[in-house]
């Protein structure tokens, strides 16, 4: 009787997380011939096959899903530990991953960086992505997220929310024509993706005959530069929109575009002095914010 490596399971999770050798060995940090060498050598032992490849991809068997499903509890069970142990760390120091979108950093690096200068001794890292990381997976510490709905097993606060509203360039306005209709504007959309589909519809019923003249991947810094070069319309966060000289806002606020913001952790991670402490100076630091984000103007410089 031939027993499992437990080290394989891994594997197998990513293989049928991606459904491809490529895609698998990405998330390991391995070769993809490695990971094609090591399901091979595993069906071998159990004498089973584990995958069934198909024109989409990498189609886990019966006996494969039994094995993923297996993984994915050692994976749980293997974060929930290492979030406990964390969970103890009593010292303020060492490092803190951060996960945020660009232009809630962009528009408070200073809540950032007065945080490096109250906490010198951790070592933070922030990354930005559109897409949600997994606190779960140890992919970040702490999220700053927008959100109208996090998940229940998180556990934070909400800071406010942040406001998008419609922007074009000043050049943009000119050259179409003050007091035009939003159809009358050429259009920046995005590429793909069912989550967009609420935008076409609000751009059919507001922009009735607009054309979209480009379409980008990129719903963050890449999006605000086309806008600014005068490319096209887009909605964009007030936070950001409101600050740059170069763009100014064509129709009023909808609440359509408004999402909250939160900053959350791991409830196993609340205890731990590094993430308390950064979620402590966020959440005060950003609500007094809250009229920026919302897209509201102040008197104040």
């Amino acid at each position: 009787m031939h027993t499992v490596n437990w080290n394989d399971m891994a594997y197998v999770l990513a293989v049928a997380r991606s459904g491809t050798l490529l895609g698998a060995g990405e998330a390991l940090d391995v070769a993809h011939t490695t990971v094609g060498r090591r399901l091979r050598t595993l069906e071998e032992q159990l004498g089973v096959r584990l995958f069934d490849r198909t024109p989409s991809g990498l189609v886990a068997t019966a006996a494969g899903e039994d094995l993923a499903a297996v993984a994915q509890r050692m994976e749980d069970d293997v974060l929930s530990v290492q979030g406990r142990v964390l969970g103890r760390d009593a010292q303020l120091r060492g490092e803190l991953r951060v996960a945020t979108v660009d232009a809630v950093f962009l528009a408070f690096e200073r809540v950032f960086t007065s945080f490096m200068e109250r906490y010198p001794t951790v070592e933070l890292s922030v990354a930005f992505s559109p897409d949600r990381v997994s606190l779960t997976r140890r992919e970040a510490d702490v999220v700053v997220r927008l959100s109208n709905a996090p998940p229940d097993t998180l556990f934070g606060r909400k800071v406010g929310f942040v406001q998008f509203g419609v922007y074009a360039s000043k050049s943009l306005v000119e050259r179409v024509g003050r007091g035009a209709s939003l159809g009358a504007y050429p259009w920046i959309g995005w590429t793909g993706g069912p989550n967009l589909r609420w935008f076409e519809g609000w751009l059919a019923e507001h922009a009735a005959g607009a054309k979209t003249v480009l379409r980008l991947g990129d719903r963050g810094l890449l999006m605000a530069h086309a806008v600014r070069a005068g490319i096209g319309a887009q909605i964009l966060p007030c936070v950001l929109g409101d600050i740059d000289p170069a763009v100014e806002r064509i129709a009023p606020l909808d609440e359509l575009f408004r999402m909250d913001l939160w900053v959350l952790t791991l409830a196993e991670l609340r205890t731990n002095s590094r993430v308390r402490a950064f979620m402590d100076h966020m959440g005060d630091a950003l609500a007094e914010h809250r009229a920026a984000l919302a897209g509201v103007h102040t008197t104040d410089a």
